[in-house]
């Protein structure tokens, strides 16, 4: 990654850091450092406000450069500063919202004449959720990689399979096409296995994690997704995939059916196209996450689909969030959030509808803000395909 880019990231916390009155960050968690310094290690980023970053490194011990010293232990690290010529500084910011209680402790300790601030994953996330032209083409190029992916699924499909038999071919297919496979996620509370395929009534099993649609899992120790059960005619499944290809996490759901469907699935499927459409032409910079939320409310509403969008048994309540390094970034569409969209902002946008006895149906692309409107980046077919007609040909 070109040093003129990391540089530019620093310096938009470095910003933020200005307006808070903090002198000094200290760096180590993985997304973080991906974001500031283009890989991971383990170690200690130390960004100053007026000078520049210089890295701690534990391993790999093989790295080695102007502004990088070796580290064994975080108590090294007011020495190292020193020996750095940088002086300790007076407010310093800690990623609180991930670092370990214990870790967070221990960072503390080290700088005990030092304030120490937790707001660091804030801060960060803050200047992460405006991508610079360099992410926003990497998203590019991870929706070319996520719809290539995408458009080989009919291929795979055999009569007889279960759910989880082609969730793994279409899991091989992502990876084929580069994609890392790490599913990220903020915080603690989600995780999954590079995302979901949802068939038939698996679809309005209700998840513990925030996700629009849940899956019963193949195990409880990870409840989501596929369940093992067979495909039959007559149901609808959805592919909802994460598309990490360059650690930037693509979002992109599409439907596929086992024949044909009730008419009522392709009305509700058509239903999302309309919110997906209306909602995209309003979104430009200056509106708010709330504001898009109500226009998708209101039209499933007004068509009689309300018991049956975005979930039937628990209903997640958003219909779209910011992606990034990880999947969950601000901005959210949900109610209650009045963060403006801004241009360089990308988000997911997702209207769903479970149709009880059929399945999922509904649409899902990411999409780049611009000083005009929304870009969309997941170009793929949007209509449901019928896996059935696709193997005869």
């Amino acid at each position: 990654m070109l040093l003129a880019e990391l540089i530019q990231r620093r310096d938009k916390i470095r910003d933020l850091m200005f307006k808070e009155g903090i002198d000094a960050a200290l760096i180590t968690c993985n997304v973080n450092l991906i974001y500031t310094l283009g890989r991971v290690v383990s170690g200690y980023l130390y960004l100053p406000l007026h000078a520049p970053a210089r890295l701690f490194v534990k391993r790999p011990s093989t790295m080695s450069g102007e502004h990088i010293s070796p580290i064994r232990k975080p108590e090294q690290l007011p020495e190292l500063l020193a020996t750095c010529g940088l002086p300790l500084p007076k407010r310093l910011m800690l990623e609180g919202d991930e670092l370990s209680y214990r870790e967070y402790q221990r960072l503390t300790a080290c700088f005990p004449d030092v304030e120490v601030l937790p707001c660091g994953s804030q801060i960060i996330r803050e200047a992460r959720s405006i991508k610079t032209i360099w992410e926003v083409e990497l998203f590019r190029r991870s929706a070319q990689a996520h719809a290539r992916a995408y458009s080989h699924i009919p291929e795979v499909y055999r009569e007889g399979m279960t759910d989880l038999e082609l969730s793994i071919e279409v899991e091989r297919l992502m990876r084929l096409e580069g994609c890392l496979g790490q599913f990220r996620v903020f915080g603690q509370s989600m995780e999954i296995f590079m995302g979901s395929l949802l068939a038939g009534d698996n679809a309005q099993e209700a998840s513990p994690y925030d996700f629009a649609l849940g899956g019963k899992g193949i195990d409880d120790s990870l409840p989501g997704g596929a369940c093992g059960q067979q495909l039959k005619e007559g149901e609808s499944l959805m592919v909802d995939l994460g598309g990490n290809f360059y650690g930037y996490m693509c979002d992109m759901s599409r439907v596929y059916s086992i024949g044909i469907l009730p008419q009522k699935a392709y009305d509700a499927h058509q239903l999302c196209i309309d919110i997906q459409q209306e909602v995209t032409e309003a979104a430009k910079p200056g509106v708010t996450g709330e504001e898009l939320y109500q226009l998708a409310t209101k039209r499933v509403e007004h068509y009689g689909y309300a018991d049956w969008f975005m979930g039937t048994i628990q209903q997640a309540k958003f219909i779209g969030h910011g992606i990034g390094l990880e999947i969950n970034e601000a901005p959210v569409i949900a109610p209650r959030m009045k963060q403006e969209l801004q241009p360089g902002m990308v988000f997911a946008l997702e209207p769903k509808i479970v149709v009880p006895g059929v399945g999922p149906v509904g649409i899902e692309n990411s999409w780049a803000v611009t000083a005009e409107g929304v870009e969309k980046l997941t170009l793929a077919p949007e209509e449901i395909i019928d896996l059935r007609t696709r193997q005869e040909h």
